[in-house]
């Protein structure tokens, strides 16, 4: 795989000036992943969970992907963004946050919306805080492409929004206001990034809420129903984790004044159907289970706070960040499939 020429020399800057960073939500799938990544690049990382959504065996994976040297380069903290000390705590002497840890799900979001208030609007701000106090260079956080709501414009621009859709979305706002009156009261340095649906290795395919890639990966190597949620023309932009790390790695580090207190869409940049991504997984998954050719989708109603058709604009990451995609969806499903047939199967 070809890197971006600009991660590629970020990576290489890294390991030469190992710095300290904060990963909150590190138990989770993108937080995992940004762990394994960062402990390679021989960084120093404090992670921070309550395992709310997050597992303990993802981080018994990372321990196996990478050295002891590099293992010993990580501290666990058990702890909660909801609880102030925990935040202080977590950011003593960090250089950089990337801070993933929230309640995600629109669908949980409509079903209790105060507990999704409280983790993501309240745990936000204890986390703004407590980096600010701490005196971190950079607080880079996981926005989302809900933000986006009703407005009807394809591709998704960052300077065009419409009305939030559900309580999840709400949340994903307030964070984004916060950053900004944390930028222009307190000179904080934040930069957030609106994800639209990152996929890949480590991402739960169980539970109410669980991601259409891994339950749909889960459902076919099992041999269960796979649902489809509207008659399969709902379109998104997937998004490869690998994708989504190098974002982080860019806006946490980009020395451009011009870059910080921004916004950024994280994605690949092109639309895929349900129905041609359900043609994806089960191609993938019949090279194992060659009975998954078989399987055809059933197809439910839509749900409540969903929007028809997501498609992003990278324009400005590219342009701000030297954010350069590395993985199309094809070739991510391809790396995901391999760690689902492998964990799964």
């Amino acid at each position: 795989m070809i890197v971006a020429g600009n991660y590629e020399a970020l990576q290489r800057r890294l390991q030469a000036e190992p710095a300290a960073w904060l990963i909150t939500g590190v138990a989770g799938f993108i937080g995992s992943n940004l762990l394994e990544t960062l402990l390679k690049l021989d960084q120093k990382v404090v992670g921070l969970d309550n395992f709310s959504t997050g597992h303990q065996y993802n981080l018994d994976e990372v321990q196996g992907l990478v050295t002891p040297q590099q293992w010993q380069n990580f501290t666990f903290l058990e702890g909660d963004i909801r609880n102030p000390e925990d935040c202080r705590e977590a950011c003593e002497g960090v250089d950089y946050v990337l801070h993933q840890a929230a309640l995600g799900s629109v669908p949980r979001s409509l079903e209790d919306p105060a507990l999704t208030n409280e983790n993501n609007i309240t745990g936000f701000l204890n986390m703004l805080i407590a980096a600010r106090d701490a005196g971190v260079k950079r607080f880079v956080y996981a926005a989302s492409s809900s933000t986006y709501g009703d407005h009807p414009d394809l591709p998704k621009q960052e300077e065009k929004i419409g009305n939030p859709l559900s309580p999840y979305a709400v949340t994903k706002l307030v964070n984004e206001l916060y950053a900004s009156v944390f930028a222009r009261s307190y000179g904080f340095r934040t930069i957030g990034l609106r994800y639209f649906n990152i996929f890949g290795r480590r991402q739960d395919p169980e539970g109410a809420y669980a991601a259409v890639i891994p339950k749909w990966f889960a459902g076919m190597i099992k041999g269960e129903s796979v649902f489809i949620n509207g008659d399969g023309t709902t379109s998104r932009d997937f998004c490869y984790i690998d994708n989504c790390v190098q974002a982080n790695l860019l806006a946490a580090t980009t020395e451009s004044e011009e870059a910080v207190d921004q916004v950024y869409n994280v994605a690949f940049g092109e639309r895929t159907s349900l129905n041609e991504l359900f043609g994806l997984v089960r191609e993938r998954v019949a090279v194992q289970y060659p009975q998954a050719a078989q399987i055809e989708p059933t197809y439910r109603d839509f749900r409540p706070g969903d929007v028809r058709h997501s498609l992003a604009d990278i324009g400005k990451a590219r342009q701000l960040l030297g954010y350069e995609p590395a993985y199309s969806i094809a070739q991510g499903l391809d790396e995901a499939a391999a760690w689902y047939l492998r964990s799964l199967g």
